[in-house]
């Protein structure tokens, strides 16, 4: 062995390929086309992630007849992430913001008192546009949320449905403390577009994935406006009714747990390490309701697109301590 290879040997410059298993070699083939991947350097490295997600989210469903899950996973566009990408691709709460929001604004009175339906679900109503997809490598998520919720707004004011532009927002919020595909909160975002006067349509303005370029508002395209917003107290009960009387409302998610990135269908999202503070991603509440079993739930739209969860949607546990933090921050625009 030569002193060179040694040196290098002792500071961790050579490691040892991945060991792979040959066994799902066309399984990882098949992946890779129907997720458009390739690999320009390191796809022994990417094999080996996907291989250790293939394999928990095999023993996760595995263990759904024994009781202990009542949630199927399946592997998707994220199969080959590492936790550290994923946090830094796919998610864009700036929890930084959190304490400040806090002290911004009062919820209104009416959410207080009163009571609910059983059950609501806003897409029936007319509320909710189609599911989209943020893209990997954009952290936007915050974006696509509050755009949502004002499009839920200007429905309740209008009685039209009309998609609005996520990428109004990560081209033009920067000055109000957003920061495109690295992050940005809803408050912040419903502040420019009071400020600004309004915010573009999604077909006049479409989303570019993981692209911040130059903003190009356009005030003869906007079709909505903002005069305020409401912030929620960190309860579940009054979440509740906000849903139930207001519509669909911007919550943020501990989403740093694989169980979530590869939730696909079945009973209600339950992570038991799921944090009500350490939150990382936005998604819209759009009903809530209850199995038969008894167990509650809330309904939520995602922006990681149809493919992902139930065509886009999530069933998160409902009344368990607030549940990873689906209470903690929620906001909705006042229009």
């Amino acid at each position: 062995m030569t002193p060179i290879f040694i040196f290098a040997l002792c500071l961790g410059v050579i490691s040892a390929a991945p060991t792979l298993d040959p066994s799902l070699g066309a399984k990882w083939q098949e992946w890779k086309t129907k997720h458009r991947k390739t690999y320009k350097t390191n796809e022994g490295q990417k094999r080996a992630v996907w291989e250790k997600n293939m394999k928990m989210i095999e023993q996760h469903n595995e263990q759904i007849s024994r009781g202990k899950y009542s949630f199927r996973m399946k592997m998707n566009a994220f199969g080959d992430l590492t936790s550290t990408e994923f946090k830094k691709l796919m998610t864009g709460f700036q929890s930084q913001g959190l304490k400040n929001m806090k002290l911004l604004q009062a919820p209104q009175p009416s959410l207080l008192v009163g009571d609910v339906s059983k059950s609501v679900d806003w897409r029936t109503k007319g509320y909710v546009s189609a599911v989209q997809d943020q893209g990997i490598s954009c952290g936007s998520c915050w974006a696509f949320s509050s755009a949502g919720s004002l499009e839920g707004q200007m429905f309740r004011k209008t009685g039209k449905l009309v998609p609005l532009s996520a990428q109004n927002l990560v081209d033009c919020s920067s000055s109000y403390g957003n920061k495109g595909c690295n992050g940005g909160l809803m408050h912040q975002a419903f502040q420019y577009v009071k400020d600004n006067g309004g915010l573009d349509t999604k077909d006049s303005y479409p989303y570019e994935e993981a692209v911040k370029g130059s903003c190009r508002y356009d005030p003869k395209s906007s079709a909505a406006k903002v005069t305020g917003f409401a912030i929620i107290p960190e309860s579940e009960h009054v979440l509740l009714k906000a849903v139930a009387t207001v519509g669909p409302i911007f919550v943020a998610l501990d989403t740093k747990h694989n169980s979530i990135w590869f939730y696909k269908a079945g009973n209600i999202y339950y992570e038991p390490k799921c944090s009500h503070l350490a939150l990382d991603h936005d998604v819209l509440v759009v009903g809530y309701g209850e199995e038969s079993d008894g167990q509650k739930y809330w309904l939520v739209k995602n922006s990681w697109g149809e493919r992902w969860g139930m065509d886009g949607y999530i069933k998160i546990a409902r009344d368990k301590n607030n549940h990873c933090g689906i209470a903690t921050y929620a906001v909705y625009p006042v229009v």
